[in-house]
């Protein structure tokens, strides 16, 4: 009797221990988006244009208790006090992985997401997790809250052309048909996961990304835990050069965002919410 009441009390502290550490990683989930800030020169700039700043952030995942209507909307009020330029929106607006419930959680997208305002225009991709739920509802919300959703389309904002492409992670891609689109200035890739990076022609040198989550569960000492897909049959999320952050490859920035939400897990640990802001100039 006496070793089952030492199992019991011992399970007891594990059990306590457990659900502590989950709150941690909920409250960490929670927090206010770091913002960071980075300037990338750019060639092909128009004679007499000056520099823009572009607010980044993704991978939204309304629907869990992480990210609700509330918390959306503080973060739109976030991003407006920088004062940004133009405003990109990088997919993963819902959590889920099939429709159900999708009607819903599109429709608590709109009103916060409507607050969000910048002279040359709010414009976003959709991510691997509005493709797996609803994609139609979902360009739906963000077209309601005034929102330019490019799927494999172009379009100039200021001194710059904002390519659009689809989320390679789920296949919906085209990168030819997208960079074919007319231009005036430099191109600026906008999509969901950041790994189609590597297949850009010359000419789109910079990105900017999502869906990695900065690993979401970054462990001291052990870095960031192995990250696997069970919907595509445990694909690899991400290449992890592209993890987090800015990565600077031959030619071309690929600038890969945190996030403002979570996925199927609602915790984080060593790898906080954040949005980039980023100022694009001419090249000296």
């Amino acid at each position: 009797m006496r070793a089952l009441g030492r199992w019991a009390a011992g399970s007891a502290i594990l059990l306590l221990a457990a659900g502590a550490l989950i709150g941690w990683g909920v409250l960490n989930a929670r927090t206010d988006p770091v913002v960071r800030e980075t300037a990338v020169q750019l060639a092909d700039w128009p004679a007499g244009a000056a520099p823009i700043k572009v607010a980044l952030l993704g991978d939204i995942h309304i629907g869990n208790i992480v990210m609700d209507a509330e918390r959306l909307g503080r973060i739109a009020d976030q991003v407006d006090a920088a004062k940004p330029d133009l405003i990109v929106l990088a997919g993963d607006y819902v959590v889920g992985q099939d429709a159900s419930g999708i009607e819903g959680r599109a429709a608590k997208l709109t009103t916060p997401l409507a607050r969000l305002r910048a002279p040359l225009g709010v414009v976003a991709v959709l991510g691997n997790h509005d493709y797996w739920t609803d994609a139609r509802r979902v360009r739906a919300a963000l077209a309601a809250a005034g929102i330019a959703v490019l799927d494999n389309q172009a379009t100039q904002r200021g001194p710059i052309m904002v390519a659009g492409i689809g989320d390679a992670f789920s296949g919906h891609d085209r990168i030819e048909a997208t960079l074919a689109a007319p231009r005036h200035g430099p191109v600026v890739v906008l999509t969901h996961s950041p790994d189609l990076a590597p297949r850009l022609p010359p000419g789109a040198p910079l990105v900017l990304a999502a869906h990695t989550h900065c690993g979401q569960i970054v462990l001291p000492w052990l870095g960031p835990l192995p990250g696997r897909s069970p919907h595509e049959h445990g694909k690899r999320l991400y290449d992890p050069r592209y993890r987090c952050g800015v990565i600077h490859d031959p030619g071309r920035t690929v600038i890969v965002t945190a996030g403002v939400g979570s996925g199927t897990a609602p915790i984080r640990f060593g790898a906080p919410p954040d949005v980039w802001l980023v100022t694009l100039e001419p090249a000296a």
